[in-house]
């Protein structure tokens, strides 16, 4: 008996606490003014934030603390040719909205003119805002340096998604249970379930194979079948997965011997995703 009312309590707290954050939600994305008041001030869930990155600070949210595995990626910007293939390949095999990608492919042009294409997955930050201000830690750090969501702690209220300034962050708006996913099967097929409708979607670098990988003794980054699905599909290498914390690791070496750069460093976000720059002319 006692355990039933503790369920009952704590659906009645969820419901009703997503019918307000959702309010809240929706004047904000409609208003010019709302905006400004949901994301600043003292009540504010990104005010802590925002005081210390004015004041300076190396400010980690609710903080990652690192283990043996820091996962990361290496995006060749010079490579990459905008083909979209890891969109597609991340659309499919976590069966994703085909019209809300996780994965994102934007041309863009250097100082000189020159067109290059910018890949964007989930950075992986690790002085998180998508963290720091999620109300209910249904968005939380792994210790291998994954940013992640537990889909049934996560009540909608978007503040993660308003925090993110990579705009990697997806809402899902309707129920998909009928809708088929145009990418399957000539991109992959599913292997991880649909989220619900009223959940914040992202990319998760493929947890499902890396945490499948290890326990089977493989090596993400250099087996395929624990290796993010954007790595494996990209026809021209732009994409190189592996262990930050591995010296010996494709990723740190293209590091150390590349010249590299984060989106939105100034942050003070560490994002787990470095590119190589694209080079100004041929």
């Amino acid at each position: 008996m006692t355990t039933q009312k503790k369920k009952a309590k704590k659906k009645a707290v969820v419901e009703l606490t997503r019918g307000d954050v959702l309010k809240i939600a929706a004047a904000a994305a409609g208003s010019i003014i709302a905006a400004p008041l949901l994301t600043t001030g003292p009540l504010s869930p990104f005010g802590q934030l925002k005081q210390g990155q004015l004041e300076g600070e190396n400010y980690a949210g609710h903080g990652a603390q690192l283990g043996q595995h820091h996962w990361g990626m290496v995006v060749n910007l010079d490579q990459c040719i905008g083909c979209e293939y890891c969109m597609r390949a991340c659309t499919a095999t976590n069966d994703v909205n085909a019209e809300e990608p996780w994965n994102i492919v934007i041309p863009e042009k250097t100082s000189a003119g020159h067109t290059f294409f910018l890949s964007r997955p989930c950075l992986h930050c690790q002085n998180a805002p998508c963290v720091e201000v999620c109300p209910v830690k249904a968005t939380y750090h792994r210790e291998d340096g994954l940013v992640v969501m537990d889909y049934d702690r996560c009540i909608g209220c978007r503040y993660c998604q308003i925090a993110c300034p990579y705009d990697a962050r997806r809402f899902n708006w309707e129920d998909r249970s009928d809708e088929e996913n145009p990418y399957v099967p000539a991109w992959g097929t599913p292997e991880v379930e649909r989220r619900p409708r009223g959940v914040v979607e992202k990319c998760t670098f493929c947890i499902h194979r890396i945490d499948a990988g290890l326990e089977k003794g493989l090596k993400p980054g250099v087996d395929r079948e624990a290796t993010p699905a954007c790595v494996n599909i990209c026809p021209v290498g732009a994409r190189v997965f592996g262990d930050l914390n591995d010296p010996d690791s494709r990723v740190s070496q293209l590091i150390a011997s590349n010249p590299t750069f984060r989106l939105r460093d100034e942050l003070g976000t560490n994002a787990s995703v470095y590119y190589i720059p694209p080079r100004e002319g041929l």
